[in-house]
């Protein structure tokens, strides 16, 4: 059953409002082939989706949605900030045009240092215009699906996600030989495979 330190395999198709009003659209997908992974109660997941979520057993479907304010939130067009381009340049002077272009993903660094993932809108001669809302602002999340497996988490698997080391996506750089010599993220970015 599924609960506090449970590692959790489940299929799901996520789908959000459409354009077409009482039309939704399918936005993701968990296959069996690539499932959803998760360790219940470790803050992995949206605390609306663990709420959903407990207490079902391998073979259970699941069809639930998920408010936007317990989600994501409403969309803040506060979000949306026009930045020179000069905050863009790499290590060479020139804009880093490789990694700022229409549809991608940047993090960046905040004031206090926090990252934050920034979507680029647009590219201009003088200007990015970026948004730091999530992508699913302002969005119901609709998901059905089916619950795999349920099984306990390891102690080490426990460890790893409390204690992550060498997270790409948290800003952290991988050290030693190759790309790891030059601070860049390991594999797919994700965590593990870094070594110390």
């Amino acid at each position: 059953m599924i609960e506090n330190q449970k590692v959790v395999t489940a299929t799901y198709d996520l789908y959000i409002a459409g354009e077409t009003e009482g039309q939704e659209e399918l936005y993701e997908q968990a296959t069996e082939k690539r499932p959803l992974i998760y360790c219940h109660g470790e803050g992995m997941m949206l605390p609306a989706f663990e709420a959903a979520m407990a207490g079902k057993e391998p073979g259970d479907a699941f069809d639930f949605t998920i408010a936007c304010e317990d989600a994501y939130g409403e969309y803040d067009e506060r979000g949306l900030k026009q930045l020179p381009r000069e905050m863009f340049y790499n290590g060479d002077g020139e804009f880093d045009d490789e990694r700022v272009y229409e549809g991608n993903v940047i993090p960046m660094h905040t004031a206090e240092g926090q990252i934050v993932h920034a979507y680029v809108v647009e590219v201009a001669d003088k200007t990015v215009t970026i948004d730091l809302n999530h992508p699913l602002a302002g969005e119901y999340l609709h998901f059905v699906g089916r619950v795999l497996e349920v099984r306990d988490a390891t102690t080490e698997e426990l460890d790893q996600i409390r204690h992550p080391k060498h997270c790409c996506h948290g800003g952290g750089k991988c050290k030693g030989e190759g790309r790891k010599a030059k601070g860049e993220c390991c594999g797919d970015g994700g965590c593990g495979g870094c070594g110390e």
